[in-house]
């Protein structure tokens, strides 16, 4: 039982008058959830942090620092080229590199000409790539060098599909035909009129970021200002509850509470990528609101967080939960101060109750913390922290006060509070559905109500517990696998008769995906062979990390369906 304070501080926060006052608005032809004080677009958000904090460090990596007002300049510039290359309103502008500073740069110029971001992930392979391209059809591709070689010799078919041109980040020698450097690309920017001012409306089209496909292609799930701006304060609205529960504390305890010191500013390292809501929505945009430094790494590696979070100050750390596992386990923990440090969670995965612990006991300032949400809300639909998440540590805690959450049964219908079922949410941090899929978001979407997939239940506290997933899906480190895409391109193998994927338990990363396969008659297959032709066709995360070959057809059900329970039991005993 969480205490009353909890209740009563939710209450203030969000009477009238209040700041996370919200409204029931019509969003799509459904009644839906909204903050009335929710920033109107993105452009918003991105001109007052440069208004308020124009003077202050924003972006570090290694040895390049940058203020608000100096990215400013470069956003300008960009905004100038990309409309000088027909880039207007509502046109796609695809993102493909690993988290440079050119990445945050080339978001707020998209967003601020009104057009959509198409957040491509990194990690894909050139054939994932391709199929990316073509599905989101972007007039321009900002690429670094590594995806630039993956798309490089398929870039005419994308071209037929509507790209004009290829803007190289990073990259020297030759771009690609009709291509441009960034460096060229900002100085012709520089050097041009300023472009119009855009017409942005809140219900416009903000972000399209891709998620695995259950069919075996992935969804662009489409994003809005109104979304991602809703997200910001589901954000905001947790630390300034907890902060009204401890000040009605003190208040019942008939002491006086202490006037709010002032914030310290806000240093966030980020150790997710950019393509995911976590590092985009979760953490690069509530950090510009805030008018914070936003620290990126080249890649993940334990002890150079470490020695960043000392040397920079660092007060919040934006990774899965593994990552802040391998933080507070790391060896070199005690020989850096960390002491700066007042968020360290995760998201895109549970936090096991034992770190949880060892969070709270580890960080003198440091208070464990979870979230859930997915790529189809934005960002999070729950939050828990703090001494909430200590007295609840199973729940990811309660939905956010513009989410509605509901149980169901498999035909939709409500199930009272302790049972299990699957998890609906509405509000107006859901995207509108996914690009090019009226099917698939008919599929998903019932009157404005997500279907996440997750099986859950919700407690007398209204806080809630996920206890299964209803997709068939492998949650490796926060990354999301459906198996039917890993099957797809298994299944591509003329020697592969069957083959079923399912989640292998991890002690690191959770879960990693795992594979029985049977072959066809006469053919000869090792696990290495098997692995290597699969990370030819998907992103190696995807790639199975065991690998079953079996003599007998794989177990089914009277319609056929492979029976994954059974074959994982059979398999690894459990």
């Amino acid at each position: 039982m969480v205490d009353t304070y909890f209740r009563e501080a939710w209450s203030n926060l969000t009477r009238s008058g209040a700041p996370y006052e919200w409204s029931v608005v019509d969003i799509g032809g459904n009644p839906t959830r909204a903050y009335n004080n929710a920033p109107a677009t993105l452009r918003d958000v991105w001109r007052g942090a440069v208004a308020a904090f124009g003077d202050r460090e924003y972006l570090v990596y290694g040895d390049e620092r940058r203020t608000y007002a100096e990215v400013q300049d470069d956003v300008q510039a960009l905004m100038n080229y990309l409309h000088g290359a027909g880039v207007g309103h509502g046109h796609r502008v695809a993102i493909a590199m690993r988290n440079y500073p050119e990445w945050i740069i080339a978001y707020w110029a998209t967003v601020s000409l009104g057009a959509v971001v198409v957040g491509m992930n990194a990690w894909w392979t050139a054939h994932e790539l391709k199929y990316g391209l073509e599905d989101s059809s972007p007039k321009i591709l900002i690429v670094d060098t590594e995806r630039l070689e993956r798309v490089r010799p398929f870039l005419d078919e994308v071209k037929a599909a509507g790209l004009q041109r290829v803007v190289a980040v990073r990259h020297e020698g030759e771009t690609a035909p009709d291509g441009i450097g960034w460096s060229e690309a900002i100085a012709e920017g520089a050097s041009s009129p300023a472009c119009p001012e855009a017409n942005i409306a809140t219900d416009d089209d903000l972000c399209i970021f891709y998620t695995s496909g259950t069919t075996g292609f992935p969804k662009g799930a489409v994003m809005t200002h109104r979304g991602a701006s809703t997200n910001l304060l589901n954000l905001a609205f947790w630390p300034a509850m907890a902060g009204e529960a401890r000040k009605l504390e003190v208040i019942a305890a008939g002491e006086s509470p202490r006037p709010a010191a002032p914030p310290a500013p806000m240093v966030t390292l980020l150790a997710v990528p950019l393509f995911h809501v976590t590092g985009c929505n979760c953490s690069m945009l509530p950090t510009t609101a805030a008018g914070g430094t936003f620290i990126l790494m080249y890649k993940w590696n334990p002890g150079e967080a470490l020695r960043c979070i000392e040397a920079e100050g660092v007060t919040n750390f934006t990774g899965v939960p593994v990552m802040s596992r391998e933080l507070i386990e790391s060896p070199a923990f005690t020989d850096h101060d960390v002491s700066t440090l007042t968020g360290l969670g995760g998201g895109g995965a549970p936090v096991q109750p034992d770190l949880v612990t060892k969070i709270e006991k580890g960080l003198s300032k440091s208070a464990p913390s979870t979230g859930y949400g997915l790529t189809e809300t934005n960002g999070v639909i729950t939050v828990n922290s703090g001494r909430f998440f200590v007295a609840k540590p199973t729940t990811v805690g309660p939905a956010l006060p513009v989410m509605e959450a509901r149980i169901v049964d498999e035909t939709g219908t409500d199930l009272p509070p302790g049972e299990l079922g699957e998890l609906w949410v509405r509000g107006a941090n859901n995207v509108r559905g996914y690009y090019n899929r009226p099917e698939a978001t008919a599929e998903a979407f019932t009157d404005g109500w997500f279907h996440t997939g997750d099986i859950a239940f919700i407690d007398e506290d209204e806080f809630i517990t996920i206890a299964d997933r209803a997709k068939d899906m492998v949650l490796r480190g926060g990354e999301n696998i459906y198996c039917a895409e890993v099957e797809a391109a298994i299944f591509s193998h003329d020697g592969v008769r069957e083959c079923a994927v399912f989640a292998v338990p991890d002690d690191r990363l959770g879960e990693v995906p795992g594979v029985a396969i049977v072959l066809k008659d006469g053919v000869d297959l090792t696990s290495d062979q098997i692995q290597t032709y699969t990370a030819e066709r998907i992103a190696k995360f995807k790639v199975p990390e065991r690998v079953w070959f079996l003599d007998e057809q794989l177990p089914r059900n009277a319609n056929g369906k492979f029976l994954k329970r059974e074959l994982r039991e059979q398999l690894l005993g459990s």
